[in-house]
């Protein structure tokens, strides 16, 4: 089998596709062949500085969905054939993964393929985010950032499913369209700071019940200026920089959060349950991927390029 390996950290230039031998399931591990692969900004992180479980070398890649060819010892529940995602399996960009079952979701039969793909790691960070994290109830103002990425989309369509408000941010005036399409009330064009003052008119003056905020250090104070008092900000972009702060500096008796899907999916029930959740979302028309570009599994190098850049919207999927 193939698969997209580095052997340094560095730009998109150090990921190859490397022929490695076929896994073989241990007891516990389903064998799985790709259906696709969903990119996100994780994999990019991984790819230019590693991280805990991302030292070179290594196959990127974290999420995805297949069909089930093998199973290892003492495995139940599963079946060879069977439809499964996951939202977090490192080594993700490979034709052929030795997956814990435990980690295996099955999919719906009304679930499309590319869907499964593109749902389950933006999908769980906003059924978190929406719920746990900040619980989005009717009439309440949302900020989201990045609004025509894939997490921003799925955000905004979970938000306004919960009866929510969202002001979103974009970095080009040519991604409002998807953000409104997606459901957000307004869109504001901003690549930085500075967009809290537009906030607040937007909010006669309060400011936001919540900014879901994955900007990183540029976007971190504005975020917190832009809320209103004890309002929540969810700060998500750790790849994108890390501020310092002292806890004084917080205004308005604001609650920072850092929310990460592992602590929303802390044990099997709970990655079921709330997998079915995001599902049923889908299957009900409250939320719809977009994807915003497909690449073959050998070409993930340009799926990063593009993705850094911004020029890309919703979500990209790679093929193999």
């Amino acid at each position: 089998m193939h698969a997209i390996r580095i052997t340094e950290h560095g730009g998109p230039e150090v990921m190859a596709w490397t022929e490695l031998p076929d896994p073989v399931p241990a007891p516990g591990e389903a064998l799985v062949r790709l259906g696709a692969a969903g990119v996100n900004f994780m994999d990019v992180g991984a790819r230019k500085v590693g991280g805990p479980g991302w030292a070179a070398p290594t196959v990127l890649g974290a999420e995805g969905m297949g069909y089930v060819t093998a199973l290892g010892e003492g495995v139940e529940g599963l079946a060879v054939g069977d439809r499964v995602a996951w939202y977090y399996h490192p080594g993700s960009y490979a034709e052929l993964l030795a997956v814990p079952a435990d980690r295996l979701v099955k999919v719906p039969d009304e679930v499309p393929d590319e869907t499964a793909a593109a749902v389950m790691m933006q999908g769980l960070t906003a059924n978190h985010f929406t719920t746990e994290t900040y619980a989005v109830g009717p009439g309440d103002t949302a900020v989201v950032h990045a609004a025509a990425g894939g997490v921003g989309l799925m955000l905004t369509q979970m938000i306004k499913a919960r009866g929510g408000r969202v002001i979103g941010l974009v970095s080009r005036p040519e991604k409002a369209a998807v953000a409104e399409e997606a459901g957000a009330d307004h869109v504001l064009v901003s690549s930085g700071a500075g967009f809290e003052d537009r906030v607040r008119e937007l909010t006669d003056g309060e400011g936001a019940h919540v900014v879901y905020d994955g900007g990183g250090t540029s976007t971190f104070r504005s975020s917190q200026l832009a809320l209103r008092l004890h309002g929540v900000h969810a700060y998500y972009g750790p790849f994108m920089g890390v501020p310092s702060l002292s806890v004084t500096d917080l205004p308005s008796s604001i609650l920072l959060s850092y929310p990460t899907v592992q602590d929303h999916v802390p044990t099997r029930e709970a990655l079921v349950a709330r997998s079915e959740e995001v599902f049923a979302m889908v299957r009900a028309g409250q939320v719809s991927p977009r994807i915003g570009g497909r690449y073959a599994l050998s070409d993930a190098a340009r799926a990063h390029s593009d993705l850094e850049s911004r020029r890309t919207t919703g979500k990209l999927l790679l093929i193999p």
